[in-house]
């Protein structure tokens, strides 16, 4: 998306202290672009405009705004990941969600397998050719983290305290060390975010997921009033 005062017009003044904080061009239109499509499907989803969606980002530890984005008052839910030259969002209503976008670019190493899989999906991975190896693990990864990002506790849940079903399953939590997810009450699916890139989305709900994927691109009548 074009870095353009029509489109950094819709963020608040918080939220452009966040853009401009941002050293490199790339992190500053990821944010921006990040920002702009929550606002904008959103505001569709409310009816109201894109530049009348305020969100609350207050973390939990500090207070600061660069937690993710809630919208108080609302039952909406949203998630935001980006990763390259893609950024996600993913909405729901009424259930905790977390996404996730990884570029699938490193080669997926000992050190990696050992710093984020159980010992059982370790065991699964293990006689994979190379390729293949990589593609699970970024199955496994981007699963991993839609579904810390859905309890809002992140890295505070250790990767290797949460096992995922195997390679070639539909994705689902099989096992969990952490209180705060049940297999009963979480759901796992598969995204296609396109070549060189994989994506998972984690919703805390016992019902089955229904997905609808499309890509976005900002049309001016969205931006304004």
């Amino acid at each position: 998306m074009d870095d353009a005062a029509e489109h950094r017009g819709l963020l608040t003044d918080v939220e452009r202290e966040r853009y401009g904080a941002y050293r490199k061009s790339d992190d500053r239109r990821r944010f921006l672009t990040g920002r702009v499509m929550a606002k904008t499907l959103v505001g569709e989803r409310l009816g109201v405009p894109a530049a009348d969606v305020v969100f609350d980002a207050a973390c939990e530890d500090c207070d600061k705004q660069h937690g993710p984005p809630r919208l108080p008052g609302s039952t909406l839910r949203l998630s935001i990941s980006h990763a390259g030259d893609r950024v996600g969002l993913a909405l729901t209503d009424g259930a905790e969600l977390g996404l996730d976008v990884e570029a699938t670019t490193r080669h997926a190493d000992d050190g990696l397998l050992d710093y984020a899989l159980s010992d059982t999906e370790r065991a699964a991975v293990a006689d994979l050719a190379d390729s293949d190896r990589t593609r699970s693990f970024f199955r496994y990864w981007t699963g991993k983290e839609a579904l810390m990002k859905a309890t809002g506790k992140g890295l505070r849940i250790p990767l290797t305290s949460l096992t995922l079903s195997a390679p070639g399953e539909p994705i689902r939590l099989v096992s969990a060390a952490a209180s705060t997810l049940d297999p009963a009450t979480t759901r796992l699916a598969a995204l296609q975010p396109g070549s060189g890139y994989d994506a998972s989305v984690a919703v805390l709900t016992g019902d089955e997921l229904e997905i609808t994927e499309r890509w976005w691109s900002p049309a001016p009548a969205a931006l304004g009033h």
